[in-house]
């Protein structure tokens, strides 16, 4: 309810003291979807169902569909494969690590088709010149925040191939603001309307960075070749990162190439199909050799990407990562359907109270919410395996009474450890549950606890209201 005070009528129970720190032996462990990531062989899906084939265009790693192996079971060059993406599906077949296909209808999760995302670790999305159905962008997200990596290359804004009024821009970010998952910046970053002509974009300088520096090599630069760029927006998630720049550009604006996560995926945004572009395809395509650019990286930077995405390698916020890991969901009593037990909180905070709705189920936690001075905390301790990726990821209602814009009166921190992940406050108030989910693969190897902790203002109410919590390793 918008702007309720809060009753006091807490729950009263004697379990509100027993919420023990667990560790992961203690651990009820349970998996909320199906895992993403395949433990050998990586599962990569390139869809070629949105017009990726029209005009000059030619965003098909093989002729062959959806299995390019019919074509040539074993290439080795580029041209043993048909299209202009055939150099990065080859250099990906010729490693042994990965099993590739092609989408050419409906993208769909949960279904009973060979190319069903529940069959794969990563989607790579070149360049989609038709809009995504509601029930594709359905799948596309819940595929990603199930654990899915998802790719996104755009092109420059007006690169309607097809001359149906839509081009990729659009596409995409009508994908990220338009879906019925997460339409809140679920990665934190938007696509610009841009037609940048040309351009080295140069990467930044981190070392532990699983795509700028994985097993294919260091990137240095990448391409444009009339493309565009991204804005990221960390206040919306703290996980986005851009990785390349365009030239005079850093931190918010001018990112050609970025990363981030949602839910248990992990994104990628290029902002041109120029350096994915190997110049070989079909007869009659105009096409541009990118990947073979002398004075760019851009291989190594598609190759690493598509390793990190679909598991590999350290976070794009480094740390964790690599290793054998288990994939799991580590939190105990996740959505608080067991009511007042594995976490540490507050008298109360553990509720089934229909004054606040839970997003899912009967109970949720909430904190803060009288109108008056007041702390609460939740809380619970969990050991993260050594060589995993870790994303805690969490629904989160703010309702207030606060009619400020600009003044944070009443806080809910998240720590992960000793690392402060977000504040929140009545700023951020919404109508109803935003996920929110943060990369904490740095912990891999130690105990940490989770912690929440709301602190209310003497005056006006504000309620952070929590559910469906998750913290997934793989």
């Amino acid at each position: 309810m918008l702007g309720s005070r809060r009753s006091r009528r807490r729950l009263t129970t004697a379990l509100a003291g027993l919420g023990l720190l667990v560790t992961g032996a203690a651990l009820q462990v349970t998996t909320t979807a199906t895992p993403a990531h395949a433990a050998t062989t990586h599962r990569v899906l390139f869809d070629d169902g949105h017009a990726e084939e029209a005009g000059n265009a030619d965003w098909i790693i093989s002729t062959s569909k959806p299995d390019p192996l019919s074509q040539d079971s074993s290439p080795s060059a580029e041209t043993d494969w048909t299209g202009a993406l055939s150099s990065w599906g080859v250099d990906l077949q010729k490693t042994g690590d990965y099993s590739l296909k092609t989408a050419t209808s409906a993208l769909t999760y949960g279904g009973s088709s060979t190319t069903d995302l529940s069959n794969f670790d990563t989607l790579v999305l070149p360049e989609p010149n038709t809009l995504f159905t509601t029930a594709e962008k359905t799948a596309i997200m819940t595929f990603v925040q199930n654990g899915g990596g998802l790719f996104m290359i755009s092109d420059h804004t007006g690169a309607d191939r097809n001359s149906d009024g839509e081009d990729a821009v659009e596409i995409l970010n009508d994908l990220m603001t338009n879906n019925s998952v997460d339409s809140t910046d679920p990665f934190g970053f938007s696509i610009d309307t841009l037609d940048i002509s040309s351009g080295y974009p140069a990467a930044i300088s981190d070392s532990s960075n699983a795509v700028l520096n994985g097993a294919f090599g260091t990137v240095t630069k990448s391409l444009i070749a009339d493309g565009t760029t991204a804005t990221l927006k960390p206040a919306d998630n703290a996980n986005v990162k851009g990785l390349v720049y365009r030239s005079g550009y850093s931190g918010n604006t001018g990112a050609f190439f970025a990363t981030s996560t949602f839910g248990s995926g992990r994104v990628a945004f290029w902002g041109d199909t120029s350096p994915v572009d190997d110049g070989t395809g079909q007869s009659g395509n105009t096409l541009y050799d990118g990947w073979n650019d002398t004075g760019a990286t851009n291989a190594a930077l598609a190759l690493n990407a598509t390793a990190w995405l679909a598991g590999d390698g350290s976070t794009g916020g480094g740390g964790g990562g690599g290793g054998t890991c288990t994939a799991a969901q580590l939190l105990g009593n996740p959505g608080f359907e067991s009511g007042n037990t594995t976490w540490t909180a507050s008298s109360g905070v553990i509720t089934s109270s229909t004054s606040e709705a839970a997003r899912t189920g009967s109970y949720k936690a909430w904190l803060d919410g009288y109108g008056t001075a007041h702390t609460d905390t939740l809380s619970q301790s969990v050991t993260i395996p050594s060589g995993c990726s870790a994303t805690l990821s969490f629904y989160l209602h703010v309702d207030t009474a606060e009619t400020t814009t600009s003044t944070a009166y009443d806080k809910l921190t998240v720590t992960a450890g000793s690392t402060t992940l977000a504040t929140y406050s009545n700023l951020n108030a919404a109508s109803g549950y935003v996920l929110k989910s943060f990369d904490v693969s740095s912990l891999a190897g130690t105990t940490a606890t989770i912690k929440f902790s709301g602190v209310e203002g003497s005056t006006l109410q504000t309620s952070f209201v929590l559910d469906d919590t998750a913290l997934n390793v793989s």
